[in-house]
Parts: C-alpha cells; sequence; structure tokens
C-alpha cells in the first residue's frame, strides 16, 4: 500500500560517544590547571582581599569544573532508564552545570564585615546583584536578613553565627527579593577571617547569583522527567501493543494442513517480521482459516499508523473479515463491507487487504484485493502476480465496489501473500522483483515452512522501513 501521508520523523540523535569523551579529557585538563593556579594563589595575607577573590574565584571554578566532569560523563552514558517506573530523586536532577560558566565574574560580588571597626566593602559587582546603588551603601550582617525572602532568613542567621562563632566557611544558598520586586538566588561562600589571638576580626563572602542557574536546574529536570516518563509510556504502549497483536494474529506456529481432512490440502506458513529501523508495531496482520463448507480462509493486510491505535483497529478489521468470511461472503462484498466499517470508525484509518478463498475440491481460488499487492503465484520454478481485480484502498472513499477474480492453482503450487513493508526498503521500492527471484528455491523446497524460512533469511536482516507479514501456501497433491 502507499506510504502513510505523514511519515515518522526520525528520532534526534544523542552525541557521539567520542566527541564527549574529548569534552571530559579537556575539562579534567583544564581543572588540573586550574587547581594548579589555586595552589599558587594561597592566602598568605588575610587582609589583602584581592587575593581572598582569587582564591574563592579558583575555588568556584573547581568546583564547577568537577560538576562538568560529572555532568558530561552522564551524558555519554546516556539518559538513566527508570526500570521500576519510579521518579528520579530529586537530589539526581539538581545536579546540573551552569550553561554559561564564561559568564562567572559578572555574577560573583565579594563583601567584608569588620567586626572591629564595623565597616563593610562591597564590591560593585555586590551591589549591581542586590539592585543597590553604591550611594546607598553596603549593608551590615544584621541589615541583610531583610532582602531574604522569611524561609530562608534562618538559614542566613545560621551560616553567619557558625562562621563568626565557630570559625566554619560559609557555603549555602538563599534567595533575595530586590527592590525592583525580581527574586535572586544567591550562593554565598566565605571564611571568617581572625587575628593574632585567633579570635575572628572579620567576616569576607563571595556571592554569585545563581538564579539563572537554578531556572536552568529544574528546566533540565522538567525535561529529564518528561523524557523519562515519555520512555516509560513507549515501553508500555509498546508491550500492550506487542500483546494484543499476538493475541490476534494466528495461535499456531510452523506449518498448518487446511482443510485437516482430505485431498488437495493447503501447507500454510506465515510469519510476521518487525520493522529493522523501529520497534513500532504497525497494523499488519495475517490469517487462514478453515471455512464452515470446507474452504480455505488465506488473507493478509496492512492499516496506517502504529502502536495501540493501529493494533486494535487491526483487531477490529480481521475479527469482521473471519465473521464475514465464515458467513459465506464473496471476496468482492466483503471487501466492501470492510471499506464502509473502516470509514465508519471513530478515528478513521487507510487500510489495505487482500483476501483469498480456496476450494480444494476444484482448486479455485476467488480472491479480491482493496489497494494491496497482488499474490504471488510460483510454478514449475517461476513465479508471476496474479493479476488484480480492481479495489481501492480500504476507507478511502465511500460506496466503491470492490471486484473479485478467480484462478485455477494446480498441487505443487506455491501461492504467497505478504504486505508492502516486506520489501520496501531505502535502497528501492515495493516492487515484488526481489520475491519472484526467490522461484527456484521456493521449487526446491518440500514445505510452506520452508517457503518462509527463504523468505525471511532474505528479508528478515534487511532495513526496511515497516514492518510485515508473509503468508505461504503449497497446494498438496
Amino acid at each position: 500500500m502507499p506510504s502513510h501521508l505523514f511519515a515518522d520523523r526520525p528520532a534526534p540523535q544523542p552525541p557521539e560517544r567520542d566527541a564527549v569523551d574529548a569534552l571530559i579529557h579537556r575539562t579534567r585538563r583544564l581543572r588540573g590547571d586550574v587547581d594548579a593556579v589555586r595552589r599558587d594563589a594561597v592566602v598568605i595575607d588575610e587582609d589583602d582581599p584581592q587575593l581572598r577573590w582569587q582564591r574563592a574565584l579558583c575555588d568556584l571554578a573547581v568546583h564547577h569544573l568537577d560538576d562538568l566532569d560529572g555532568h558530561l560523563g552522564q551524558l555519554r552514558e546516556g539518559l538513566p532508564v527508570q526500570a521500576t517506573g519510579e521518579a528520579e530523586p530529586a537530589a539526581a536532577r539538581e545536579r546540573v552545570i551552569d550553561p554559561r560558566p564564561g559568564s562567572l565574574l559578572s555574577r560573583v560580588g565579594s563583601a567584608e564585615w569588620n567586626l572591629l571597626t564595623d565597616e563593610v566593602s562591597w564590591s560593585e559587582e555586590l551591589y549591581e546583584i542586590f539592585g543597590r546603588t553604591p550611594a546607598s551603601g553596603p549593608m551590615s550582617l544584621d541589615e541583610l536578613p531583610s532582602f531574604l525572602l522569611p524561609e530562608d532568613q534562618p538559614l542566613l542567621t545560621s551560616m553567619v553565627t557558625a562562621c563568626l562563632v565557630d570559625g566554619k566557611p560559609i557555603d549555602g544558598e538563599f534567595r533575595i527579593l530586590r527592590s525592583d520586586g525580581h527574586m535572586r538566588t544567591l550562593h554565598m561562600m566565605g571564611e571568617p577571617v581572625l587575628d593574632a589571638d585567633g579570635c575572628t576580626a572579620s567576616m569576607w563572602a563571595v556571592l554569585r547569583d545563581v538564579s539563572e542557574l537554578r531556572r536552568s536546574q529544574r528546566a533540565v529536570g522538567r525535561t529529564r522527567e518528561s523524557a523519562s516518563r515519555e520512555q516509560h509510556m513507549a515501553r508500555t504502549e509498546h508491550r500492550m501493543a506487542v500483546e494484543l497483536q499476538e493475541a490476534v494474529l494466528p495461535p499456531w506456529r510452523g506449518s498448518l494442513r487446511l482443510p485437516r481432512q482430505g485431498a488437495g490440502a493447503l501447507d500454510i506458513a506465515g510469519h510476521y517480521l518487525p520493522s529493522e529501523s523501529s520497534n513500532l508495531i504497525g497494523g499488519d496482520w495475517y490469517d487462514a482459516l478453515e471455512l464452515p463448507d470446507g474452504r480455505t480462509l488465506l488473507t493478509v493486510g496492512d492499516l496506517t499508523g502504529h502502536g495501540i491505535p493501529a493494533t486494535s483497529a487491526m483487531a477490529m478489521i480481521l475479527g469482521a473479515l473471519r465473521g464475514m468470511a465464515v458467513a459465506g461472503i464473496e471476496p468482492g462484498a466483503l471487501m466492501g463491507h470492510l471499506n464502509q466499517l473502516l470509514e465508519s470508525t471513530v478515528q478513521p484509518a487507510l487500510g489495505s487487504a487482500v483476501y483469498c478463498r480456496f476450494d480444494p475440491g476444484t482448486g479455485s481460488l476467488a480472491w479480491a484485493q482493496a489497494g494491496h499487492p497482488a499474490p504471488l503465484l510460483f510454478r514449475g520454478g517461476a513465479g508471476r502476480p496474479l493479476p488484480r481485480p480492481e479495489g481501492v484502498l480500504l476507507g478511502a472513499a465511500p460506496g466503491v465496489a470492490y471486484e473479485q477474480d478467480e484462478v485455477r492453482l494446480l498441487p505443487g503450487d506455491v501461492l504467497l501473500l505478504h504486505t508492502d513493508g516486506l520489501t520496501r526498503r531505502r535502497d528501492r521500492g515495493a516492487g515484488p522483483e526481489a520475491l519472484l527471484a526467490l522461484a527456484p528455491r521456493f521449487a526446491q523446497a518440500r514445505t510452506a515452512q520452508d517457503c518462509v524460512r527463504a523468505v525471511v533469511e532474505e528479508f528478515g536482516g534487511t532495513e526496511r522501513l515497516d514492518d510485515a507479514c508473509v503468508l505461504v501456501a503449497r497446494i498438496g497433491t
């Protein structure tokens, strides 16, 4: 049948592993270089704010290079698969690197509070971070909490107290509400400055505006959770589609003899081939069934779409086809009823199908098709497609009539029915030439299963664009 109107777009491809490995190597080299600079910048004069500034920047740089190394490692390994379906811990989602490390200096300010003289000094960058003008002056440690959100004030108080009283370094985050109404998230790192007697004389700190970083973390966390949910939903839908397909397609495996008694019986074998370029399950089907009057139903077909909608529609169509065939409706009229059924469904779709009815007493095969490849008849080491009676795609137009044709089959003939996904590949169309080339192998085959095996060997490993079904019937003597 024709290609879908809207083909599935190829999924975005992850970065090449070698490229990510190169980035990891460069990051670790840079981390070593920055660490060497940090060791050279050991503060000798605690009163020199420039040296303290340099050391703080080196500490920040090393910290973020470590994060970068870790996240590049995650990128190399790919998105983690949540086998249990549980949400990823929040702590893991927060480990996201700054997307613009080059702009670090523009978002970092410094401050120092002298406990002996009550002097406070702020850098120009810190005024900008707080949305204050230098004319308004710096804030003391007592004034600083007034800018914080109420729920963050205890954290700042605890960090400052631990620094001034216990000499512990400061490393924490809090949110401020500026006078212009904008909320910012700040990361504060600092240390006490001790006098000759070992008492705290002042406290210095470096404050970094990490608002954009936190926003990007939340965005990455949301997209990661969304991707995990989509993966879980895709796996669930695929499993359900497979289970539905397996429940609908014939339960028999290997060869089937129909009718089970009498001469001229068909030796039948079928096979479903999943797509080699996608894990999506389509609406392909094949079936063989002994009818109440001793004749045999043979059918294959394909519906547009993939997943549960396609397999559920396929189940409906195949169920209707079986019921009408058992009721003795002629192949052409049966196709007309299927067309009406598919057109009237809640979710209209297009489909192609072929229905053959074989009479073992006379060897006659009556058949009709709806936009589907014609059955291939193999006889005496050569193969040819049967002339197709008129028939448009199922669901394409209302009230259309489907012609049917009749052909006489001889003992030893092989009839092959297939969906067009079997032969449609990137490098060639969906013509029957490749299948017809199997005629010599079919002539040597003893059973229908041998013929199916030859088809699978020829087409099972190729890069098919769609899944496919094949049904082979060998006329007995």
